[in-house]
C-alpha cells in the first residue's frame, strides 16, 4: 500500500498535468506489484513545447511542495519524458509515444485509481 508521502506527491502531481491542460491524465498505484515506485502517473502532451512545459510544471509545483526529483530522462527530445521522484514516476508523452509505448497495458497488473482516491 502506498504511504502518505507518495499520494501527497502524486496529488501535486497531477494538479500541475491538469493546470497545463494534459491530455487523459492517468493514475497507476504499482505499490503491490513493484518496488520501484507506489504510483506511475501518466499524460499526454499535444506537441514537444507542451510535453516539456507539463514536465517544467510538474517539477516546480513539486520543488515548492518539498519534493526533489531524482532523475530525468528525455526531456531534450520532448516525445517522453520520464520524471523520477522515488515513490513516484510521472510519464509525460506526446500522443504517438504514449500510442507506442502503451505503459498503461504493460502495467494492467496495477491499479488503475482516481484523483479522489490520493485525497
Amino acid at each position: 500500500m502506498a504511504d502518505n508521502t507518495a499520494k501527497a506527491m502524486a496529488k501535486i502531481a497531477y494538479d500541475a498535468l491538469e493546470d497545463k491542460k494534459a491530455v487523459d491524465i492517468t493514475i497507476i498505484d504499482i505499490s503491490d506489484i513493484s518496488v520501484m515506485a507506489d504510483y506511475f502517473i501518466i499524460a499526454s502532451g499535444t506537441n514537444r513545447n507542451q510535453v516539456q512545459a507539463l514536465a517544467d510544471h510538474v517539477e516546480e509545483l513539486l520543488g515548492k511542495a518539498g519534493y526533489h526529483m531524482k532523475q530525468a530522462e528525455g526531456y531534450r527530445t520532448g516525445n517522453w519524458i520520464l520524471l523520477d521522484y522515488g515513490d513516484l514516476i510521472v510519464h509525460v508523452f506526446d500522443s504517438e509515444n504514449r500510442l507506442f509505448y502503451d505503459l498503461e497495458r504493460i502495467w494492467c497488473d496495477g491499479k488503475a485509481i482516481t484523483k479522489d482516491d490520493l485525497a
